[in-house]
């Protein structure tokens, strides 16, 4: 959201070659990444960044659909002194660094989570890890035309994001408190 359609497909090859590389890294170091007390609370925290700077943006898309509402009817409908008050539109680097920063996280949480699944077969997190990425590279045009088209869907996505990243700083505030527990008493 945000973009003209041509930076917008820029920007999805960004973040499909961004969530790939990063998925690749991750599994390469899976096993010592499950170690690392704290990782899932510092993802959960970082999806909570996303979620906010997500719902600034679609406030903003808001403001965007209501100031061409006033440049077409040459009127201030909103009465707040001016006719389709000027709201930047985002950047390509803006864009790409936002879904970059959400790979980063929700790579990080698809890896933990298929190589939890996956435990000692290599071959099936390969598996999950390479279905994941097709389906995201299928899907994420499609994707982003329908919320052009039907901005509610943007709002259950930003819920369900808001959920996972409750769910990884609750998992992994459980995970740190013993080892917090621990140093303090």
């Amino acid at each position: 959201a945000g973009l003209r359609a041509r930076q917008r497909t820029r920007a999805i090859v960004v973040g499909i070659v961004a969530a790939t590389v990063l998925r690749i890294a991750f599994a390469g170091v899976t096993t010592q990444l499950l170690q690392i007390v704290g990782l899932l609370l510092a993802g959960g925290v970082l999806l909570l960044w996303v979620s906010w700077k997500m719902w600034r943006e679609l406030r903003v898309t808001a403001r965007e659909e209501a100031a061409a509402a006033e440049a077409l009817a040459n009127q201030d409908l909103n009465a707040d002194g001016t006719i389709a008050g000027g709201v930047p539109r985002k950047t390509f680097a803006a864009a790409a660094w936002q879904i970059v920063i959400a790979d980063v996280s929700m790579s990080l949480d698809n890896v933990l989570a298929v190589a939890g699944a996956a435990r000692d077969y290599p071959e099936v997190l390969v598996f999950g890890l390479v279905l994941s990425i097709a389906l995201m590279g299928l899907a994420a045009g499609l994707i982003a035309n329908l919320l052009q088209r039907h901005r509610w869907i943007a709002y259950v996505g930003l819920v369900v994001i808001l959920y996972v990243a409750g769910m990884m700083i609750w998992k992994g505030g459980l995970e740190v408190w013993p080892a917090v527990a621990g140093k303090i008493g």
